[in-house]
């Protein structure tokens, strides 16, 4: 169950989305915080220059895996604006995170880029589970999954 005091983190992520936005990358944002509640590190989308695997979940994975003890990983919570791709979910279990917190489901990314007449991606949407069965996965968010919707539909009135 999602606490109030983690809506801060989820709040970020959307600030992150709307940074990636602003630069010019699709809206994704996530946030690597520790079994202390301390934010241990943060990035934002960054595929603009052509490498679309720059997704800052799979950063954080790598990052944790560098900086973070395996406990400290298993009990680190990855707090993003969308829910991971296949690519993303696949290295967060390989490198031992065990939660993750998403204010946009797959789904909803799956729909709203039909609504907006979005090429599909290369990669199929998938909910995390049925990549990494035993990562502990919640959300979305309800309302602030609505600013992730906005920020989507600025992207692709652009693209």
């Amino acid at each position: 169950m999602i606490e109030e005091s983690e809506l801060r983190h989820l709040r970020r992520c959307v600030e992150l989305a709307a940074e990636a936005l602003a630069a010019g990358d699709e809206p994704f944002g996530s946030v690597l915080v520790d079994a202390d509640g301390s934010v241990r590190a943060e990035d934002r989308n960054r595929i603009a220059d052509g490498d679309r695997t720059r997704h800052p979940e799979f950063a954080l994975a790598r990052w944790a895996a560098e900086n973070m003890t395996p406990a400290e990983r298993a009990a680190a919570t990855v707090y993003t604006s969308g829910e991971h791709c296949p690519m993303c979910a696949a290295a967060h279990a390989w490198v031992g995170l065990r939660r993750i917190v998403y204010v946009s489901s797959s789904a909803q990314l799956t729909a709203w880029l039909a609504e907006l007449g979005a090429a599909a991606p290369p990669v199929r949407p998938l909910p995390v589970n049925d990549v990494a069965p035993g990562i502990v996965v919640e959300g979305p968010v309800p309302g602030l999954d609505e600013e992730v919707h906005a920020l989507h539909r600025r992207f692709h009135s652009v693209v």
